[in-house]
């Protein structure tokens, strides 16, 4: 600008000297001529110049503008990994309580895809742009300075007014935007929730409740979304309102200096020209620093989170350590109560003495505290008061990580990670043989079924295991255990998801394992503990008694022998039946057949994965249409404002013509100037305003319209379209953020921008023609170099040609499965090897980011050097034409400065053309999910209220989605008559929760009929059959609500007083009522905050509630102590007159009252009858399954 600054000053001072030398009388004709053609060969030779210094200095730019984009996004890629490493760090560092209390695994998806993401943008390109828009700025002043001080001076005392008016609108858009981030955090944290449990949602029809929970989180988010929107309208039409008022006053002022003879006109304009841009900059910078406000408000608390680590970290690597761990664990006069539940003390005065190398069990009912004193051992809490003692040594005082190397810790939900067994396994102890692994999961009876898989120990398990049974998460998380070699074993109900022969060799090979070795063991199953060393009885937080299981037995009136009597009390000769078959999580009902080659990953079916079409603009603007009257103000506003720059530059103009009237005229022309500026800046705040908030209400609303689309269309699919690997919760939930994000970004952001130019450029080539075609066409056909450099660049920025985005999706999944496993991972002192793993994971985009920052730099250099090239060639131009006589230098400069306006904005607005093409691409997925229908046809049929509840299962065949060439039946038939009760036993993979999942729709089989009351279920509308059946599984999935809530989600219009009696069926109600809130205390995530027989006692109550036609139990009662599964069984006995009941189980006392007992192997029905028929065959599956459970007894 200094530049074609001075060609003004130029020419004008040429255009004097020739004026006077006319006026000059002496002067003859011909020197005259001569003159004239001497001073026309210097103006050619002046603007050339001019013209080749443009061209210099784009070259000049082109090195720079490669260096500060490339160096900006080198910076922000490993500035941002920094931090994801760091906060991942930061998190992991933490203790157990601050999970149940302060965060969860949404809160932490949330950060780690979205918030991240935020920051890095602006690090890597936005603040450069600052600095880029701040140093014109300042340069600009600088040059403003040397060439008229006074009207730079002027022109800075006008800058605290836009910092003020900048710094309201950057404190109130941060607010809200922390606001919205807060929001959009819960939101995401019930998605996750919801499609994690999506069995249980699915199985209790449960998707409109979970849609309207996601949906009341997201309202929250809609409205601080439209503040933030007001915040940003009124702050930027503030920003170039004020700017239009500085140079209302910087015109006027203008005008005195030139009277007074300070400078000349073309003097003054040039100074005006460099304020002009540098003001420009100015209000470039403030989008900019709107981007940085975001990024402020998202890092704030990932910053807070890491700079509360050091003193965690610290104390995780301080203390004593040991030369010799013999074992002896000391519990002295303990107290202690949950984080979450201060006022609930559960331990009042504890002491225990656990002696080294001995087994000790606790035994007692479901929440007495037996799985807290496992946790404070383990060091996940700290004790209110009292101390425990490790051989004498207060383990406050030891090394927190070597602590929990000397402990091998097996849970009764075992935590298994997204990668090979193999992987899993090594956890404890990462660099163990491939002979120490065989030797470990032979001992915990998991060698043969890994044998048996295709990929053997390199087989994925998917997300928590999804990929294998409970059974198999359960062995393979004992083996784990065992490898690390532990002086401490904590066992945490680590059989309770085994059949009988599986417990059985895991005794044995626990036996092996636990020689010399401390071990604690809770354990409901009493058979598990008989030749314990030490059994204590825990009840309500105290030992209540103590001893081995002869001296206990002893006392006919002790707590111990009525918990044994209570557990053999329906059994015939000691012994129970097992045939369990546990799944997994709550997504997981199937598992693998351990004698064929069943695992796969998802087979993508024909039907499965839709061909991605294109999404024609009429239908992804057809989303708009219910908004389509803000759409219609957004436009007016986002023209307007557009078409008022181009307006303000061509009124500057006038300016120059005004300084070289009389002084008269010039005051007239410069006052109406003045009025036209301050009008414009009332018209900016007005149209700026409304721009956004119309366009910031449209979007929100899109948003919100989008993501309930997606979430609705996520829960219609059947479950077999969860099993697919790529279908987790952590992906679908964060695809949820961003997908309707981007669909906001490119309908709607993306439009108001494009609309704003659009006004822009056809009012600047309105003017520009009206003032002169031939230049305007010369320079507007250099467009296309300065346009094309513009899309590359936003091309490679944008990783165009596949979503860069996408490299972050393992290492943020990471990241999520290592918060959701926390206490897998602390136990095992894995954190170290999470953040190595994690930071591995980053390299791969780190090094993407490195070569695209280069790319992107000479890109972006090429643009501004077409750009600075442009302007050489218009000044040569129109040098020419001038020298022609066929334009003036006044409409020149108009077009010029207007043109330059045009250009920057063609080149944003087509700049946004590689977004909404990539874009487009991601668009054509989200439209791919929503069009999907589900494998599962559910809208039609006839209602399923009045069923009487026959089942029948004729010729079925089936496999899994995910194996399709695993056979799991082969022409079953099974029949269970209206009102009886049918018990399904047999060995892990036989198929007993397959039968489960058919009857509930959860898959349909490929061949055969699954029939109730003689009709094909496929004839029944899917959730009136749903809401027919009700469902209890082993692993109980609660969501993070209320006790209430939970058991109220069984059925819609229940009442209180139904709602406490479902709960005093189930044997919850005591324990309920005795929490300080009752039936309002909070579950927390995955019901954490309470034990897993307080857990699934109240998943019972929410089916029992349900008064179904149905009862599905898949080991109902394992979670339970033995005098509450009495408790319990009796109630469900209760329950299941006058109702069908199908239950998988393997404890006898559960299904000897069974009208039919049918015994699964292999997929097929080999046995049949009941209880008595069938123990009568000695020869017989059943009764083979009887006498193992009588030898684990024994």
């Amino acid at each position: 600008m200094a530049m074609f600054g001075e060609a003004i000053i130029e020419n004008n001072n040429h255009e004097e000297v020739v004026s006077e030398k006319k006026q000059n009388e002496r002067s003859t004709k011909e020197q005259e001529q001569q003159e004239k053609n001497k001073n026309k060969k210097m103006k050619k030779k002046k603007k050339r110049k001019y013209s080749l210094d443009f061209v210099y200095l784009g070259i000049v730019i082109l090195f720079s503008a490669w260096i500060e984009v490339a160096c900006w996004m080198y910076t922000g890629e490993r500035q941002v990994a920094k931090m994801r490493i760091e906060y991942l760090q930061s998190l992991l560092c933490r203790d157990i309580a601050f999970f149940d209390t302060e965060t969860s695994t949404g809160e932490v998806i949330a950060t780690i895809t979205s918030d991240v993401n935020v920051i890095q943008d602006a690090i890597a390109e936005k603040i450069g742009k600052i600095v880029h828009c701040m140093s014109r700025f300042v340069v600009g002043s600088a040059i403003g300075f040397i060439h008229i001080w006074q009207i730079s001076l002027v022109t800075l005392s006008v800058v605290p007014l836009i910092a003020v008016s900048g710094a309201i609108f950057a404190y109130a858009t941060a607010v809200f935007v922390a606001k919205v981030r807060k929001s959009c955090v819960e939101a995401g944290e019930i998605a996750e929730e919801v499609i994690g449990n999506i069995r249980t949602v699915q199985a209790f029809v449960g998707e409109e409740k979970a849609v309207k929970s996601y949906m009341n989180a997201l309202s929250k988010t809609y409205r601080y979304g439209i503040k933030v929107a007001w915040a940003k309208g009124l702050g930027l039409g503030s920003v170039y309102g004020v700017l239009s008022c500085s140079w209302a006053l910087l015109i006027w002022f203008t005008s005195g200096i030139v009277h007074k003879g300070i400078c000349n006109g073309a003097e003054a304009f040039t100074t005006i020209i460099i304020v002009f841009v540098a003001g420009l900059s100015l209000g470039q910078a403030a989008s900019n620093i709107s981007a940085v406000i975001k990024a402020k408000a998202a890092a704030y608390p990932i910053l807070e989170m890491i700079e509360r680590n050091a003193f965690n970290k610290a104390c995780k690597v301080s203390g004593d350590t040991l030369d010799q761990v013999d074992g002896h664990i000391q519990l002295c006069d303990l107290c202690y109560s949950y984080p979450s539940r201060p006022d609930v003390l559960i331990f009042d005065g504890l002491t225990l003495d656990i002696p080294a190398g001995k087994i000790v069990a606790l035994v007692g009912g479901s929440g007495s505290g037996k799985s807290t004193i496992i946790s404070l051992i383990a060091r996940f809490y700290e004790p209110l008061s009292g101390c425990i003692l490790l051989d004498g040594h207060d383990i406050k005082r030891l090394e927190l990580k070597w602590l929990r190397q000397q402990i091998g810790l097996v849970n009764q939900e075992p935590a298994l990670f997204s990668m090979s067994i193999r992987e899993n396994i090594l956890h404890g102890k990462e660099d163990a043989t491939l002979e120490e692994i065989f030797r470990a999961t032979a001992l915990s009876n998991a060698k043969s079924f890994i044998d048996n898989l295709p990929d053997k120990y390199e087989t994925q398990v998917g997300e928590r295991g999804i990929q294998l049974s409970g059974g198999q998460k359960q062995r393979i998380a004992i083996a784990r255990a065992i490898l690390k070699n532990p002086r401490i074993l904590l066992l945490d109900e680590a059989t309770s998801a085994l059949d009988a022969e599986s417990e059985k060799s895991i005794q044995e090979g626990l036996n092996c394992a636990m020689v010399g070795c401390t071990t604690v063991i809770v354990t409901h199953r009493l058979s598990t503990i008989r030749n314990a060393n030490v059994i204590a009885v825990v009840q309500h937080g105290k030992i209540v008694e103590i001893g081995t299981h002869d001296e206990l037995m002893l006392d006919p009136q002790s707590t111990y022998r009525s918990l044994i009597q209570f557990q053999e009390s329906g059994s015939v000769q000691g012994s129970s039946v097992i045939g369990h078959s546990k799944r997994g999580s709550d997504r997981q009902f199937h598992s693998f057949c351990s004698d064929k080659d069943s695992f796969n990953y998802y087979h993508l079916e024909a039907t499965e994965k839709l061909k991605v079409k294109s999404v024609s603009l009429r239908r992804l603007y057809s989303l708009v249409a219910p908004d389509w009257i803000f759409g219609m103000f957004g436009t007016i506003g986002a023209f307007v404002t557009g078409a008022q720059m181009p307006l303000l530059t061509f009124w500057m103009t006038q300016a120059l013509v005004a300084y070289y009237m009389d002084w008269e005229s010039t005051q007239r022309e410069i006052r109406k100037n003045v009025f036209l500026f301050c009008g414009a800046s009332l018209s900016i705040l007005v149209f700026h305003t409304v721009q956004h908030v119309n366009f910031g209400i449209m979007g929100e609303r899109l948003a919100l319209r989008v993501r309930e689309k997606i979430f609705r269309a996520i829960l219609q699919n059947e479950i077999g379209w969860f099993d697919d690997t790529s279908h987790t919760s952590t992906f679908l939930s964060s695809c949820l953020e961003t997908d309707a994000t981007l669909l906001r970004t490119i309908v709607v952001d993306r439009s108001h921008i494009l609309l704003h130019n659009a006004g822009l450029i056809t009012t600047s080539f309105v003017i520009t023609f009206m003032l002169n075609w031939r230049l305007t066409l010369v320079i507007v056909a250099t467009f296309p170099f300065l346009i094309g450099a513009n899309i590359s660049e936003q091309f490679f920025l944008r990783g165009f040609g596949g979503d860069f985005s996408k490299t972050y999706l393992k290492p943020n999944m990471l990241a999520a499965e290592a918060v959701s496993n926390i206490r897998t991972v602390a136990s095992f002192c894995l954190e170290d090897k999470v953040l190595k793993v994690y930071a591995s994971e980053l390299d791969e985009p780190a090094r993407r980011s490195h070569r695209r920052g280069h790319i992107t730099g000479i890109v972006y250099g090429f643009s501004q050097f077409c750009l600075f090239s442009s302007y050489g060639l218009a000044m040569w131009y129109s040098s020419v034409l001038i020298a022609k006589e066929l334009i003036s230098f006044l409409s020149v400069i108009r077009c010029f400065m207007v043109l330059i306006i045009t250009a920057f904005a063609v080149a944003e607005a087509l700049a946004l053309f590689p977004d909404i093409i990539q874009g487009n691409q991601m668009v054509e997925s989200i439209f791919e999910l929503m069009d999907r229908s589900s494998g599962v046809v559910s809208d039609t049929g006839v209602d399923a209220g009045n069923i009487s509840g026959m089942v029948e299962l004729k010729g079925v065949e089936f496999c899994y989605p995910s194996r399709p060439g695993d056979m799991i039946f082969r022409d079953l038939d099974l029949t269970v008559n209206s009102g009886k009760t049918m018990a399904l036993v047999g060995m892990s993979g036989s198929g007993k929760s397959t039968v489960l999942s058919l009857i509930l729709r959860f898959y349909d089989p490929t061949a055969g009929k699954v029939m109730i009351d003689a009709r094909d279920i496929r004839e029944f509308k899917l959730q009136s059959l749903r809401n027919r059946i009700g469902l209890v599984q082993q692993e109980p999935a609660l969501f993070a609500t209320t006790i209430y809530e939970n058991i109220f989600y069984g059925k819609d219009d229940a009442s209180e007083a139904e709602i406490i009696e479902a709960a005093k069926i189930s044997n919850a109600h005591s324990f309920i009522s005795a929490l300080p809130e009752g039936y309002s205390t909070k579950v927390g995530e995955r019901g954490i905050q309470l034990s897993g027989g307080q857990k699934q006692r109240i998943a019972i109550a929410r089916a029992i509630i349900k008064n179904p036609a149905i009862l599905l139990l898949d080991e109902a009662t394992s979670a339970l102590d033995v005098e509450s599964e009495n408790i319990v069984q009796r109630a469900l006995d209760n329950v299941m007159q006058a109702r069908t009941t199908i239950m998988v189980a393997h404890r006898l006392s559960t299904v000897q009252n069974a009208d039919i007992i049918s015994v699964l192997q292999d997929g097929k029905i080999i046995e049949q009858g009941n209880h008595k028929t069938l123990v009568e065959h000695r020869n017989g599956a059943y009764y083979k399954l009887i006498s193992l459970q009588q030898l684990n007894h024994e």
